[in-house]
């Protein structure tokens, strides 16, 4: 499917996308009086590559489901998304289904701003818990109360240029690259891809700039593999393993040190690198495949390295939420759940730009398992980072920010990876000290 072009996830959208589902189907906004469809108000910041294929799924959804039209807005990516849905949320003034970073859940005021998951309704629209990734389950849940329901996974992941990999001898018969394990093998493969382009950097991430989160993806990456955790089971202080953390520094800043990978690049430098052959590999989230793809790079994908233990990845999860509303009309409500339930199961459409479903049925699809090389990482759904439960984690949150900003002169040689460490622990327990914004209330005084 075709969308508009230029579109970028960090730019205000406004309703376009709605503007499109509309004339597409050929809806008129709003529905007008009289009509016998009932009406789903649908709030995500899903842009670029996202935003057309969700814009897709909920076009198909209408086909089906003649009988209810999904208004969708489109709104700007990070902060200015989540502070719009705690001012809508508060004043019980909510559009009916959101889209969510799961690990925001405990930072946007479950209970408050947003209201549970009803089971029965969710079952009785054809899910259940034991279809979806058991950690992300779990994480979909705050004191033991469903407040989300999961679509996917967009964990970090390794792509590969394979005209350089082919040259350096690090494809397998088959093609595709060969795993590593540990330290000493994935050296050895960002050494020889070096020597075969000349000495180069071989390795490009999101290592500078204001903002950049990068350094952060990386580490937990490395860390999470270790089995280690950054909070105390009940979120209130730090659990952070020095002897793992400093671990997982001394690999970034060697990989620096050593010329595997470029201490100067930022997001976007990053990927222009990798896109344009500069970079044997480029350690990212999932969801720069489409891009590569229309500008004809040649390359595959694979899980993260497995260096320190398991293959865990960074990643946070799309997921749906019910913003909070004083009373839900039983009709859009249950109509709700069924559009819910249609993404969900036709995840394996979502997937085509690069996240992994959270519904495991989909992931054994014929049409999931001809995507390549998107099903080529597909087993890294039971074993994702996840962020703690924290209010001041999740996708855009300082935590990240300020780890990307402790963390990227490390890669550089700039600070040392004790001097690292030490600036994280010091705004973790900055955000650990600042009020939750959303304190624990009453049901009763939200009602």
């Amino acid at each position: 499917m075709h969308g508009p072009p230029h579109i970028n996830r960090r730019h205000l959208l406004g309703g376009g996308l709605a503007l499109i589902a509309a004339a597409a189907s050929g809806c008129a906004l709003p529905v007008g009086f009289g009509s016998s469809q009932t009406r789903i108000r649908y709030w995500h910041f899903l842009g670029a590559s996202d935003g057309i294929t969700m814009n897709g799924m909920v076009n198909a959804f209408g086909k089906e489901n003649p009988d209810v039209f999904v208004e969708e807005n489109v709104l700007q990516w990070g902060e200015p998304y989540y502070t719009k849905i705690a001012m809508a949320g508060a004043g019980g003034r909510s559009p009916d289904l959101a889209t969510f970073h799961l690990a925001r859940l405990a930072g946007i005021g479950a209970g408050r701003i947003l209201d549970p998951i009803d089971t029965k309704l969710l079952e009785e629209a054809g899910l259940k818990a034991a279809d979806f990734s058991p950690p992300i389950w779990e994480r979909a849940h705050l004191d033991g109360v469903l407040y989300a329901v999961p679509l996917d996974a967009h964990p970090m992941v390794q792509y590969y240029n394979t005209d350089v990999c082919e040259k350096a001898g690090l494809l397998g018969a088959d093609g595709k690259l060969r795993p590593t394990t540990g330290v000493d093998e994935l050296i050895a493969m960002l050494t020889k891809a070096k020597e075969a382009m000349g000495g180069k950097p071989p390795l490009t991430m999101d290592a500078l700039g204001l903002g950049t989160v990068g350094p952060w993806r990386v580490w937990y990456s490395l860390y999470g593999q270790s089995g280690g955790t950054l909070l105390t089971p009940d979120n209130t202080a730090i659990a952070i393993d020095d002897a793992k953390a400093l671990e997982a520094l001394r690999l970034m800043q060697r990989l620096g040190q050593e010329g595997l990978c470029d201490p100067r690049t930022d997001y976007g430098a990053s990927v222009a690198k990798f896109t344009n052959g500069e970079a044997a590999f480029l350690w990212n989230g999932d969801w720069e495949i489409t891009g590569l793809k229309e500008r004809g790079t040649p390359f595959s994908m694979t899980r993260f390295p497995s260096v320190f233990g398991s293959g865990a990845a960074q990643a946070d999860c799309h997921a749906f939420v019910l913003p909070h509303q004083r009373s839900r009309d039983p009709e859009i409500e249950r109509a709700t759940y069924r559009f819910i339930a249609y993404l969900v199961r036709n995840s394996a459409d979502w997937a085509v730009a690069g996240h992994v479903p959270a519904y495991l049925p989909a992931l054994e699809e014929p049409e999931y398992l001809a995507l390549d090389p998107q099903s080529e990482y597909r087993s890294v759904i039971t074993e994702v980072a996840l962020d703690p439960q924290a209010w001041f984690a999740g996708s855009a949150s300082r935590m990240w920010i300020e780890f990307g900003e402790a963390f990227s002169p490390v890669i550089s040689g700039e600070r040392s990876p004790e001097q690292g460490l030490a600036a994280a622990k010091a705004s973790l327990n900055r955000l650990l000290s600042a009020p939750n914004p959303f304190p624990a209330e009453d049901a009763e005084e939200r009602s």
